[in-house]
Order: C-alpha cells, then sequence, then structure tokens
C-alpha cells in the first residue's frame, strides 16, 4: 500500500510503501509520549525504506531519545532516528540502523486513509504516566515492555499484510 505523510504545516511530504499499514500498536513509553503527545502513546507503521520519497527534507530535524535503564547511572544515545518537522514540530517516521530495510511512519503524519485494525498492541505500558487511561478492547494484547511480535509478525498472523 502507498502512504502519503506530511507535517502540520506543510513543508514537509513524503511517500513510502508500506505492506505493514495497520496503525495497530499504541506506546506508551516516556518518549513516544513526549515527542508525539497522541493521547498518550505513539503508534508506529512498517515501510520499505528503499521506497522513501520526501519532499522538503531540508526542513527536517533528527532527535536521538536519551536512553536510561534501571540502574543506569547516565543515560545514553539511542541510535534510532525521529525524524521531525523543524518547522511545526511534526513527527514523521523514525529509522533505526539494526534495522536498515525498515522505515516507521507515525500514523499521526499519515494523510492515507489507514485500514481500522481488528485489535491493538498496548506496549510499554509499564512506563506509561500515571494519568493515561488504557482504552482495551476484548482481544487487545497488553505488555510491560515490548512484545516479542513484530509489526510484519502482528499483520501475518491475522492475515492483513498488502503488497
Amino acid at each position: 500500500m502507498q502512504l502519503e505523510g506530511s507535517c502540520h504545516c506543510g513543508a514537509v511530504s513524503f511517500s513510502v510503501t508500506s505492506a505493514h499499514p495497520y496503525p495497530y500498536q499504541r506506546c506508551y513509553c516516556s518518549i513516544c509520549r513526549k515527542t508525539q503527545g497522541a493521547g498518550g502513546y505513539a503508534i508506529n507503521l512498517g515501510g520499505d525504506a528503499a521506497s522513501l520519497k520526501v519532499r522538503g527534507r531540508k526542513h527536517i530535524t533528527i532527535y536521538h531519545a536519551r536512553l536510561k535503564e534501571d540502574g543506569d547511572q547516565r543515560a545514553r544515545r539511542s541510535t534510532a532516528e525521529r525524524h521531525f518537522c523543524a518547522l511545526c514540530g511534526s513527527g514523521l517516521w523514525l529509522f533505526s540502523p539494526e534495522w536498515p530495510e525498515l522505515i516507521h511512519p507515525f500514523a499521526s503524519a499519515i494523510d492515507t486513509p489507514l485500514p481500522i485494525p481488528p485489535q491493538h498492541t498496548h506496549l510499554m505500558l509499564g512506563s506509561r504516566a500515571p494519568w493515561v487511561e488504557v482504552e482495551a478492547h476484548p482481544g487487545d494484547r497488553q505488555f510491560d515492555v515490548y512484545p516479542e511480535e513484530s509489526i510484519a509478525q502482528w499483520h501475518q498472523r491475522l492475515g492483513l499484510s498488502r503488497a
């Protein structure tokens, strides 16, 4: 499925091909909550990095989150790159060099109508803000940390992968 996305002010737009376009994951970690502000969570999709086309690239800035594990004295810099519009602050996509073939657009930046997922995965609930209520429905899965099932595996399990 071809996805078209953009920032709020229109300075950046992009397209990416996605075989995994269902916005089913709701991440409640502090990074997603603070950088996305989307109801206390962010939703990533799966896309083919080689298909990414960007207009307005000069307006993009990259943020590397600071990660601090329990017991660590100091935070370390994440290798994942969160791409934002430098003008309006809209989150656009995440790229991780650990998986160079993938790009993870934020569902909130996608302009193409996305399919409605039959169930959701609520992840990183162990770090959600106390004021955030989890609106889980029957069939939804909940995890205190990251689930082992990837975005691609979720789509495959439910027969929802698209070419």
